[in-house]
């Protein structure tokens, strides 16, 4: 009895022994799962989840019962898809114009600043009646490295830096002599003749006329020598540049004009540029309100329009500031690319209304040009 209780108490602890492993396998077994559970949700090996979404649209697709239904589920993605291009493509659109608006604002700003930059600070405005705006630019800074030989001539020529200036060629000797003797019978001392040849140079020398011949310049010096009047005229705006520049204001005359007074006592000097006009009366110089009458327009039969004659391109006066050489450059610029009246290119640089695409020197604003009948 006693060897065999012995014998049965060995094997029941054998079977404790046993039974405690196998729990604490499994409780391991268990704690492990819990740990791989919390640190790795979606497993050791996670597929492409991009092939997965792929697979379900693919299955929810086919889940769709008859061949019918699906096309019909195509054509309806199809409108869909239209429907959301459209809108893009209108998205695309208001981006765009947002834009431009955004950069001629930039733009308009940025010009705004420069002007005050350039005019000087800002000024509260005074009482009623009292407000008078700016109607001249200041002038340049007189930079002589441009042209050394004419800025000692004018330095002998000009008084208080202003001076008439006449482009000649050989093929208005005639005219040219009424002009300057004209002159010299008013008695007015600042006045020089830009020869546009060598003859012209002599002759005006002979006569005791101020003259200054340019330096060599082909596409100048082909036209001086042979050019018409009109193509003459129009290389005046390029040389003139020079003279303003050196910071001198320039009364521009054609030769064709006869003085019988000296003109500089009667500018106002108000303006950047002060033209004569071709206009034959108050009216027809400083502008005027024409009407036309059309009844077929009922209450609105009469349509009114500001009418002015042209500016003279053959005798203004202009100071040395930068729109007025802006001016300058675009006009030469245009008689320089079009064969065009330089009248006309002068006027119509004037008074070209500002637009996004081509800014004009007026609106017209009479701050930038005085008339003078």
């Amino acid at each position: 009895m006693t060897n065999r209780r012995d014998g049965l108490l060995t094997r029941n602890s054998g079977g404790q022994s046993r039974g405690s492993r196998i729990a604490i396998a499994v409780g391991i077994g268990v704690l492990l799962g819990c740990v791989f559970a919390f640190f790795f949700p979606h497993g050791f090996f996670t597929p492409d989840l991009a092939d997965q979404g792929r697979r379900i649209a693919k299955a929810s697709f086919q889940v769709g019962g008859s061949p019918c239904e699906s096309a019909e589920r195509v054509n309806m993605l199809k409108k869909e898809l239209v429907s959301v291009s459209e809108k893009n493509a209108e998205l695309k659109k208001e981006v765009k114009e947002l834009t431009e608006k955004l950069r001629f604002a930039e733009r308009g700003e940025d010009q705004a600043q420069k002007q005050v930059l350039v005019l000087g600070e800002q000024h509260k405005a005074g009482t009623f009646g009292t407000v008078k705006g700016l109607r001249t630019n200041p002038t340049v800074v007189a930079d002589e490295s441009v042209n050394p030989r004419l800025a000692k001539m004018l330095e002998k020529v000009a008084v208080r830096k202003e001076l008439i200036v006449a482009l000649a060629n050989a093929n208005v000797k005639d005219s040219l002599e009424v002009w300057f003797h004209s002159i010299k019978k008013v008695g007015i001392p600042n006045y020089l003749v830009v020869a546009l040849d060598e003859e012209t140079e002599s002759f005006c020398k002979s006569k005791d006329v101020p003259v200054y011949k340019r330096d060599p310049d082909d596409g100048i010096d082909d036209i001086g020598r042979t050019g018409t009047n009109h193509a003459v005229s129009g290389l005046k705006f390029r040389i003139l540049r020079e003279f303003l520049q050196l910071g001198y204001s320039v009364l521009l005359s054609d030769v064709d004009i006869v003085y019988i007074r000296n003109p500089f006592d009667h500018i106002y000097r108000d303006s950047d540029v002060e033209s004569m006009s071709d206009g034959h009366s108050n009216l027809t110089a400083y502008g005027y309100d024409d009407v036309f009458d059309e009844p077929g327009m009922g209450w609105s039969r009469y349509a009114h329009t500001m009418r002015i004659w042209v500016f003279n391109s053959g005798f203004f006066y202009i100071r040395p500031t930068i729109p007025s050489i802006e001016l300058l450059d675009r006009v030469a610029a245009r008689l320089a690319n079009k064969n065009e009246w330089d009248q006309t290119v002068f006027n119509e640089e004037l008074f070209s209304l500002r637009t996004p695409v081509m800014t004009g020197f007026m609106l017209p604003r009479e701050s930038w040009i005085a008339t003078t009948s």
